[in-house]
């Protein structure tokens, strides 16, 4: 009987051998079926053909931004005193004036700007001599030849009446002025005796003609219509600020404003004011009365819808 239960284990483990080899073999046999399948899978299999049509570029426009467009910038104008005056145009002038002026400097020349050389104080203004204020006269302002339009706005103001000389404590001064138009007035206009208080102011220019400091300036309608504008607004601030001197403190007040083409103000706001609300109100008044003749419509063509724009800062200084 032992022998005969050796003899089966014998013949269990060499089944178990055999079948053990079979699996071994078919699992062999999967793997190589497996690898030909997928290497030759590439090559029985129809190739796509590439389309030769060349590449097409399609160019879409889209719509610009709504983005506003900036405004150009006034060209710079400065005010020529009779005194300054010159019947001779200079050459290449771009500084917009009432009248022509001839560039010169009352020292010789020691710097790079374009501008005089000369002794004086340190204001911002670019003033060329020292000099009380004056204000307008009774005739002495123009009057238009053609009544303008009535419109709802204040803006028609009395001729200004005599007023003593203000005090050396206020002065007036316009960085950034719009070109303006040649007024429309009567043959008899006499010349406005206006003029604000100015200081020289010290500089050190490239100028070298030797004479009383100038700049090069050419005047222009634009120019002629610019110093009308000026002198209405600066001889009612002047009378003004003295009706209220207990009232306005030291500062400095930027309004913008525009001028229509019947020469009305339009718009007139306070960018900025560094004084109170007395100097705000004051420098108001001074613009929002001020009535001038129409624009002529030569140089109004040449401006926008709306007018002329403008921009003019004053100054109470504390001496």
């Amino acid at each position: 009987m032992i022998g005969r239960s050796a003899d089966d284990a014998a013949e269990r483990k060499q089944e178990l051998r055999k079948i053990g080899w079979a699996l071994l073999a078919a699992l062999l046999l999967h793997v190589i079926i497996g690898t030909l399948m997928a290497a030759f899978s590439g090559v029985f299999s129809p190739s796509e053909t590439l389309d030769d049509k060349p590449v097409e570029l399609t160019i879409v426009e889209t719509p610009a931004p709504d983005v506003a467009v900036p405004k150009p910038k006034n060209p710079e104008f400065r005010i020529t005193d009779p005194d300054r005056e010159s019947a001779e145009k200079p050459k290449d002038a771009v500084i917009q004036s009432n009248a022509n002026s001839l560039a010169a400097s009352e020292q010789p020349a020691t710097g790079a700007a374009d501008a005089p050389s000369q002794n004086g104080g340190n204001r911002p203004e670019a003033d060329l001599e020292t000099r009380a204020a004056t204000l307008t006269q009774e005739g002495a302002q123009p009057q238009p030849s053609v009544r303008p339009e009535e419109h709802p706005s204040p803006s028609v103001a009395p001729t200004a009446e005599p007023t003593p000389t203000p005090s050396d404590a206020l002065a007036m001064y316009k960085p950034s002025p719009t070109p303006a138009a040649r007024p429309t007035v009567t043959p008899q206009q006499q010349r406005s005796v206006y003029h604000p208080m100015t200081q020289a102011k010290r500089m050190t220019g490239a100028i070298s003609n030797h004479g009383p400091s100038a700049f090069n300036t050419v005047g222009t309608p634009l120019g002629k219509y610019q110093k009308l504008l000026y002198d209405a607004i600066g001889s009612r601030w002047y009378r003004y600020v003295q009706q209220q001197s207990d009232l306005v403190s030291i500062g400095t007040a930027h309004l913008v404003f525009s001028v229509d083409r019947s020469g009305r103000m339009r718009n007139v706001r306070i960018v900025q004011n560094t004084s109170n609300e007395s100097f705000a109100n004051v420098c108001l008044r001074s613009i929002i009365e001020v009535q001038l003749p129409p624009i002529p419509e030569d140089v109004a063509s040449t401006l926008p819808s709306e007018g002329l724009d403008e921009e003019m800062s004053f100054t109470m200084y504390a001496n």
